[in-house]
């Protein structure tokens, strides 16, 4: 049993952190962008995408989040304008996402105060 605690001493810590970083940058993007940090995280993912653009099923592998909250965190970012959906022209079931050039501006911003708190809690 004691060779077991290390283990999960350390899992508890990096909850922890983790809790705390996630928290501080969710609060930090709403206030200053009017973006939840899911929501950043989806814009952020298309961003690195080629082009800028993706199929919704292949973002949702790269998240943290279910195909569910992918799909209204990519509603949400579409209402408000910064993405678009447009359905694939080689297959009829598949939905890409652009990012639109409102979508790129925030994106830049927000990326600002995501290293900001990145850095405060993680450098060094």
């Amino acid at each position: 049993m004691k060779t077991e605690e290390p283990l999960i001493e350390s899992w508890r810590n990096l909850l922890s952190q983790y809790s705390l970083v996630a928290h501080e940058l969710d609060r930090a993007l709403q206030a200053e962008h009017c973006l939840t940090m899911s929501d950043y995280e989806v814009l952020d993912r298309l961003i690195a995408a080629d082009g800028c653009k993706a199929r919704i099923h292949d973002l949702v592998g790269d998240l943290h989040l279910s195909q569910s909250a992918s799909s209204r965190a990519v509603a949400r970012l579409e209402k408000c304008g910064l993405v678009e959906r447009a359905m694939c022209d080689t297959d009829r079931r598949g939905v890409f996402v652009t990012a639109t050039d409102r979508g790129r501006a925030l994106h830049l911003e927000a990326r600002r105060t995501q290293l900001a708190v990145l850095q405060k809690h993680l450098a060094g």
